[in-house]
């Protein structure tokens, strides 16, 4: 697990650690001062400051003790380990058999990892369990981060989005080749927002709760992956989307010798999917009251349309049909 010790520039008095952590502050005070967990920055007046690091210690600290580690024995430990540690109690052959195989996930931006470790975003996951798998500060430090492990989500929170931003996280994207980016920024100019979403990646603007960020995540993920591996796809997070409107209006088109029409029917619907897919999502960012209805009919749509894509693929083979965007 790679997790960056560059600093973050904000700090928190205790009381707010224990507000974010549900940990009491006499308890944080002890694991400082008796295990020398944190090491907080203090002000001439006494004031004891926490950095991020010390809210995502801290919530792990918690998270471990709870299920029988002794503190003394994890106080010393770093993000890394204890996040490794937390990981290995998620993939218990118990957890894996009462919830599913869980979805691995990198976060870039140690704020939004310490917001995916609270008890409240992990109930909006329902019956999904998630792994995190790297933690990296920033889009400059992902630049460079070798990644734990393949994960198959990368969840990215950024204050603001620009075109630059855009190139950085889809060569991160193109790097690693993530299964589903999600993207949650604060202020954008609609144009980008628009692009970014036309190169598939799932763009939400802030405020979000953690129980509508669950149901976004929620969204990506097949709702029977065992079936979904049948039809040849891997994994068990919704691939995005691999063929434009444009391409799939061009194979549509094309002549074959194949009965029915295949490659016309195949390419209509994964386009009406598609465009279902779009719709459920917008319905997910625009009605809370709703988002579990609506991550389920994205999930629903999404896993069919990724379906017909390797069947359209199987047809192309044999057909001969060249599926590049450059051959539009």
């Amino acid at each position: 697990m790679n997790t960056s010790t560059l600093p973050s520039s904000a700090l928190y008095r205790i009381g707010a650690v224990s507000k974010t952590t549900g940990i009491p502050v006499s308890t944080l005070r002890i694991w400082e001062t008796r295990y020398g967990a944190f090491s907080p920055v203090k002000t001439e007046g006494k004031q004891r400051l926490f950095a991020e690091q010390d809210v995502s210690k801290a919530l792990l600290l918690k998270q471990l003790s709870q299920n029988g580690h002794g503190i003394s024995t994890i106080a010393n430990l770093d993000l890394g380990e204890l996040r490794r540690m937390s990981n290995l109690a998620h993939n218990t052959p118990q957890s894996l058999a009462a919830q599913g195989q869980p979805v691995s996930l990198a976060v870039v931006s140690l704020s939004m990892a310490n917001r995916i470790e609270s008890k409240k975003f992990v109930a909006g996951l329902k019956q999904n369990q998630i792994k995190v798998t790297d933690v990296l500060m920033d889009l400059a430090t992902a630049a460079n981060a070798e990644l734990a492990q393949q994960p198959q989500v990368l969840l990215v929170k950024v204050n603001t989005l620009q075109t630059a931003v855009h190139s950085d996280i889809k060569a991160l994207v193109d790097k690693h080749k993530f299964a589903q980016t999600i993207v949650i920024y604060n202020f954008a100019p609609e144009s980008v927002v628009q692009a970014m979403r036309f190169s598939g990646l799932i763009v939400r603007r802030e405020p979000i709760s953690d129980i509508e960020l669950a149901e976004l995540l929620q969204s990506v993920l097949f709702v029977d992956p065992t079936r979904a591996q049948e039809f040849g796809t891997t994994g068990s997070v919704i691939a995005a989307r691999k063929y434009s409107d444009t391409t799939l209006s061009r194979v549509a088109g094309i002549s074959t010798n194949v009965l029915c029409e295949c490659p016309r029917h195949v390419a209509e619907l994964i386009a009406q999917l598609a465009s279902f897919e779009e719709y459920s999502q917008e319905c997910l960012n625009r009605n809370a009251e709703d988002a579990h209805l609506h991550a389920y009919l994205r999930s629903i749509s999404g896993s069919a349309r990724s379906l017909f894509e390797n069947a359209l693929e199987k047809i192309a083979a044999h057909e001969g049909i060249d599926l590049r965007e450059s051959a539009t």
